[in-house]
C-alpha cells in the first residue's frame, strides 16, 4: 500500500533496501554480538556507480580506508558487507588486513572482484574483529542472499548498535515513463554530529544515472539532510553514507541538470532526510525530537551555523529536557557561534502540536503565560523558530535533548 507525496514521488509503505530492481540482501548472526543479529551483505546483481562520503574525523577506520580507496578509483561496487559490534577502528595494519580480509571472502562467496566490494564496521573502538567468525558468516550470508521482504528487514535490523528500531525508506518516481526506485536504510543512535552526521548509511536505486549526476544530486541532498542532524555533537571514526546506482530501471539516462535530474534528485531529497530525521528521533535516550528552524538569514552557510549551535547547545538540549522554555539559551548558543547578527532584529519562538509561544523579539523578552509554555514544551516533537529578521534564506536542522539515559547508556557501552 502506498502513499502519495506529491505528483512525482510515491512513499512506499513496505520499504526495503530490495526494492529497486536487481539487488538483494541478507542479515544473521555471526557471533560478534551475543544474540542478535551483526553481519549485512546488500548485493546487486550489476556492478553499480557508486558516490559516498564519510566522516570528517581525523581518525578514520581501517574500513573506510578501503571505501574511500575505491572511490577515490571510481571503482563500480557490487556488494557491501557490513558488521556492527565492533568498530575496527584504531587497529593498525592488523584491522586494514582485517577488512581486506572481508572483502576478499565476500568476493570469493560471491564470484565478484574484490575491489567491486564495500567493507564497513560500526560498534566498539580498538577492539580487533573476530575475523575467522567474520569469515565464516560472510559465506553463510552470501548462501542466504534474497530480495524478499524478510532478508531486507535482517539486514537492515544486522547493522544496528544502540538503535532502538531500524530505520528504512523506499520511493517511486517516474523519469521517462520507466519506473525508478530508491531505497535507504541507516544506522545511527549516538555519536551523531554535522559533516558529515555520523552514522551508517546505504542507499540503493536502479536508475540509469551518470556518475557525475549522481555525485551532484547526492552531494547536494547531503548538506540539507545528514548534515544538519545532531545527537551529541560527537563525530565518529567510522561512518559514512553511500549510494550505488546500478541502472537497471531502463530509464533514459540522466546525465545533464534538467527536469528529470531535479526530480531524482527531490526524491533521494526525501529519502535522505527521512533516514537523517529518524536517526534523531533514535537518539540514544532522547525523550525529545527538536526541530530548529533559522529563517530570513542573510545566507544559508550563516543559518547553518546559528541551527546547529542552537542543536548542540547542552544547555539547549537540557532545557528541553526539562520542558523550560529558557529562551535565553538559544539565544546565547546563537551569539556564541561565530556569526555576526543583530540580536535585536531576532525573533525566537517555541511551537508544538500543542502551539506556539513568542518568547523573544526585538531585542526584548516577551511576557508569556508559563503553564501554556509547559503545555507546549510537553510534546515530543518541538519546534524552535528563529527569524532573524535580516535577508532572506532559511536553513533546518534537527537533533534532540539531553538525557539521564544518554549518560547511563554511554557509561555502560562497552558492557
Amino acid at each position: 500500500m502506498n502513499n502519495t507525496l506529491n505528483e512525482d514521488i510515491k512513499i512506499i509503505k513496505d520499504a526495503k533496501i530490495t526494492s529497486p530492481k536487481g539487488y538483494m540482501a541478507v542479515g544473521i548472526h555471526s557471533g560478534i554480538k551475543k544474540v542478535k543479529k551483526d553481519l549485512a551483505i546488500i548485493y546487486s546483481k550489476e556492478p553499480a556507480l557508486c558516490s559516498a562520503v564519510y566522516t570528517t574525523n581525523v581518525v578514520k577506520a581501517p574500513p573506510l580506508l578501503w571505501c574511500q580507496s575505491l572511490t577515490d578509483n571510481n571503482e563500480k561496487i557490487q556488494a557491501i558487507v557490513i558488521n556492527s559490534g565492533n568498530a575496527n577502528a584504531c587497529t593498525g595494519d592488523r584491522g586494514y588486513n582485517d577488512a581486506l580480509t572481508m572483502a576478499k571472502t565476500a568476493a570469493c562467496a560471491l564470484g565478484i572482484d574484490e575491489k567491486s566490494v564495500m567493507v564497513t564496521s560500526t560498534g566498539v573502538i580498538g577492539a580487533y574483529l573476530p575475523i575467522d567468525k567474520i569469515k565464516a558468516g560472510i559465506k553463510k550470508a552470501a548462501n542466504e542472499l534474497s530480495n524478499d521482504d524478510k532478508s531486507a528487514n535482517d539486514c537492515a535490523d544486522a547493522i544496528m548498535t544502540t538503535d532502538t528500531f531500524s530505520k528504512k525508506v523506499t520511493v517511486e518516481i517516474y523519469i521517462k515513463g520507466e519506473k525508478v526506485t530508491i531505497s535507504g536504510i541507516a544506522k545511527g543512535s549516538g555519536m551523531i554530529h554535522p559533516n558529515m552526521a555520523t552514522m551508517l548509511n546505504f542507499i540503493t536505486t536502479d536508475a540509469n544515472i551518470t556518475k557525475e549526476m549522481l555525485d551532484k544530486a547526492f552531494k547536494s541532498t547531503i548538506d540539507d539532510s545528514f548534515n544538519m542532524i545532531t545527537v551529541d555533537g560527537e563525530t565518529s571514526t567510522n561512518d559514512m553514507a553511500v549510494i550505488l546506482a546500478n541502472k537497471m530501471a531502463n530509464n533514459p539516462v540522466i546525465e545533464k541538470t534538467d527536469d528529470e535530474f531535479e526530480k531524482f534528485k527531490n526524491a533521494l531529497f526525501y529519502v535522505t532526510k527521512k533516514l537523517a530525521k529518524d536517526i534523531v528521533k533514535d537518539g540514544e535516550g532522547a525523550s525529545k525530537f527538536m526541530e530548529c528552524t533559522v529563517k530570513n538569514v542573510s545566507d544559508k552557510n550563516k543559518g547553518r551555523v546559528l541551527v546547529k549551535a542552537v542543536l548542540n547547545s547542552n544547555l539547549v538540549k537540557t532545557a528541553l529536557f526539562g520542558q523550560d522554555a529558557n529562551w535565553g539559551r538559544i539565544l546565547s548558543a546563537m551569539g556564541a557561534s561565530g556569526a555576526i547578527f543583530n540580536p535585536n532584529l531576532v525573533q525566537i519562538k517555541f511551537k508544538s502540536a500543542s502551539g506556539e509561544i513568542l518568547m523573544y523579539e526585538k531585542g526584548l523578552p516577551v511576557e508569556f503565560d508559563e503553564n501554556f509554555a509547559l503545555k507546549v514544551l510537553s510534546e515530543k516533537d518541538i519546534q524552535i523558530l528563529i527569524d532573524m529578521n535580516e535577508g532572506n534564506s532559511e536553513v533546518t536542522g534537527w537533533g534532540c535533548d539531553l538525557t539521564y539515559d544518554y549518560v547511563k547508556i554511554n557509561a555502560e557501552y562497552r558492557s
